[in-house]
């Protein structure tokens, strides 16, 4: 966007014409110790409501300030309603999902413990921190909510059948492998996710996959679309980028 403020922050606040937002501790070392902002300074603000607004350091402080809105520069966007659910893999590797599937566009990310899960715990505000940060890079305007780690039955046992859940899994590479078009003995194993319209979620496995009970369960619910990501069996975190954005093509709004 032309003449857009090359910092973009979320924060916490109403925004609106002329509304002064108050600069938290972090973001005040961030603005006028790392960046050396002054007073007049340029910045742009989102909430995750009220869209993208151009603001200017009305003041400063070692600890604080003050930023105030002068005019909206974006609309409010909302992503598609499409969740990713994915099971906790090596730290980096987690964090690296958590911000691709913000800047991707994902409505909600929901960590779950599945029985081959890498790691049973995760810190929550900090993977809510790199999907803020992803969608203050990517200049989006929604920071999509990541959840607290629940287990994959916990999750199955409360789901809305209204929303299909897209399940990756890695046993049908070997089928892709073998024939392109080859058919598959289970009709949902090669659902396109042409057929996954929103409200939709795509679940990726750890990186030793599903296990043989969660896969059957799995295939035996009636809102589940089985799909493969082709011959080769990808990584977790790769199989979550891939998902994404093959959703996103077919059913998102990168159309």
């Amino acid at each position: 966007m032309k003449n857009r403020p090359k910092i973009r922050l979320y924060v916490d606040h109403p925004l609106g014409e002329a509304q002064s937002v108050p600069v938290s501790r972090d973001h005040a070392n961030y603005l006028f110790n790392v960046m050396r902002l002054g007073v007049g300074a340029k910045v742009a603000l989102f909430n995750g409501t009220d869209g993208e607004w151009r603001a200017e350091v009305a003041a400063k402080g070692k600890r604080g300030g003050v930023l105030l809105c002068t005019g909206q520069s974006a609309p409010q966007r909302m992503p598609p309603d499409l969740w990713l659910l994915f099971a906790p893999i090596k730290k980096a590797r987690t964090d690296f999902i958590v911000e691709k599937a913000a800047e991707l566009g994902a409505a909600r990310i929901l960590p779950v413990r599945t029985d081959y899960t890498n790691s049973d715990r995760i810190r929550q505000d900090k993977l809510q921190a790199h999907a803020m940060e992803a969608a203050e890079q990517c200049g989006g305007t929604y920071v999509p909510p990541v959840s607290e780690i629940r287990s994959l039955a916990e999750v199955l046992d409360g789901w809305d059948e209204s929303r299909v859940l897209v399940f990756a899994d890695e046993t049908t590479a070997a089928d892709a492998a073998t024939s392109a078009d080859a058919a598959s003995d289970e009709p949902a194993t090669s659902a396109p996710l042409s057929r996954a319209p929103a409200p939709a979620a795509i679940l990726i496995g750890p990186e030793g996959g599903f296990s043989e009970a969660e896969r059957a369960r799995l295939r035996a619910l009636p809102f589940v679309h089985v799909i493969s990501l082709g011959p080769r069996i990808l990584r977790a975190d790769t199989a979550a980028v891939a998902a994404l954005t093959l959703w996103q093509e077919h059913q998102g709004d990168w159309k």
